[in-house]
């Protein structure tokens, strides 16, 4: 049999061992703040370094404006007390631009992952151009930027959160917005470059919405120890991301997750997709207005009302939601039997509409899951956490970067 041989990278040197031990150390230290307070000697023992050796990193983070100190803190064991460590608060920073059908949110995120500023507008977005939504959506970063800046934060990248499928930066296809072959990513770039002259450009990536919600969940969110879920988001459409292992599952052209597009019935409505039947068509936030027969079924305010009449027991209400909850079941049953999540989490719209979308949910997985191992009320059906949104996990991503090689970051740049 003939092998395959994985090719070497180059060795590596002093600068390159001496680079990762950095990111070892600010992860560390950021890890430890998380749970209570980090140390020198405690990052050590976390990283397997001597205490010189992380006493030496620690100094070279702390004069780059990563980690700061403060106080005494005390182990209770012999020796000297030693002094608490901190990301900053100030300095390198993340940006999360989420574009979607009916509005626009933008956030920043820092070094330790927490959101410190956020502007968002809600707008309906469809029958508009892409590069006047990519420019509105500039125009709410710029204005972001100014308000980190007052922070001392200092943003040293963007990530475009976009609903379709996106690809090398350009949005391959949004159905629910009319994009098709959108090259977003240079759109908002130039957009935003030209409202800051003076300012060094910023680099920008972009990253389908639902996977980056589930970024955000995985990283913020309260799965505990759960590290492989199903995610799903309703908003206007239905957008989905798997996460296994702690790994978001991207698929071979980076449009794994479409489960909006999921066909439920061949002879179903007409989804803007160009098929029949899809998922969204029946769960989705349009199609659930409409079946619900809301008020203000274009936008937000919609999602409030069906809510308030299903608390108040609207028999029109409560059927739609259950109707979408026997339809999101079906659906990620299959799903389940695929790739067997430890959970299927639900965010977007479906956050608070769980009380009448899970049970008849739970019911269809617990009935088409041939393993037997789900069960009705079992817990592995939830809703996702207030933390967990595609904005955030945008901007995280870029934080994950600077963590990854805080040295690439160190020299300041414009905000």
């Amino acid at each position: 049999m003939k092998s395959i041989l994985t090719p070497l990278g180059p060795k590596a040197d002093k600068d390159t061992v001496r680079r990762h031990n950095l990111s070892l150390v600010l992860r560390a230290v950021r890890d430890e703040g998380e749970s209570g307070e980090a140390t020198r000697a405690g990052v050590a023992a976390r990283v397997g370094l001597t205490r010189a050796a992380v006493s030496s990193l620690v100094e070279q983070l702390m004069d780059s404006g990563f980690l700061t100190e403060s106080g005494k803190t005390f182990s209770g064991q012999a020796g000297r007390p030693g002094t608490a460590l901190k990301v900053a608060r100030t300095g390198p920073a993340g940006l999360g631009v989420e574009i979607n059908i009916d509005y626009v949110s933008v956030c920043v995120v820092d070094l330790a992952g927490t959101g410190r500023v956020r502007q968002t507008e809600h707008l309906d977005n469809r029958g508009t151009s892409a590069e006047e939504v990519l420019a509105r959506a500039a125009r709410i970063a710029a204005r972001t930027l100014d308000s980190a800046r007052e922070q001392e934060l200092r943003p040293v990248g963007a990530t475009l959160a976009l609903p379709g499928l996106v690809s090398g930066g350009a949005v391959r296809q949004a159905p629910n917005l009319g994009w098709n072959e959108v090259p977003a990513q240079e759109l908002f770039a130039d957009a935003l470059a030209t409202l800051r002259p003076g300012h060094r450009a910023l680099p920008v990536a972009s990253e389908n919405e639902a996977n980056l919600a589930a970024l955000a969940e995985l990283w913020f969110g309260g799965l505990g120890d759960v590290r492989s879920f199903l995610y799903l988001t309703g908003e206007i459409g239905v957008g989905g991301a798997l996460v296994l292992n702690g790994e978001l599952l991207r698929g071979a052209h980076g449009f794994a997750g479409e489960i909006g597009h999921v066909v439920v019935d061949p002879d179903g409505p007409e989804c803007r997709c160009g098929s029949r039947g899809c998922l969204e068509q029946y769960a989705g936030q349009t199609a659930l207005l409409r079946t619900a027969w809301v008020e203000g079924a274009g936008g937000g305010g919609g999602v409030v009302e069906l809510e308030r009449r299903a608390r108040a027991g609207d028999e029109r209400a409560v059927a739609a939601l259950s109707g979408a909850g026997r339809m999101l079941g079906r659906v990620v049953s299959g799903a389940v039997n695929l790739v067997d999540p430890d959970a299927v989490v639900l965010g977007g719209i479906y956050r608070g509409l769980m009380p009448w979308l899970a049970p008849p949910a739970d019911e269809e997985l617990a009935g088409r899951v041939v393993s037997g191992l789900w069960t009705r009320d079992s817990g592995r059906l939830r809703a996702s956490s207030v933390a967990g949104d595609a904005a955030r996990g945008a901007a995280a991503l870029v934080v994950q970067d600077v963590l990854d090689d805080p040295v690439a970051y160190a020299e300041p740049s414009g905000v």
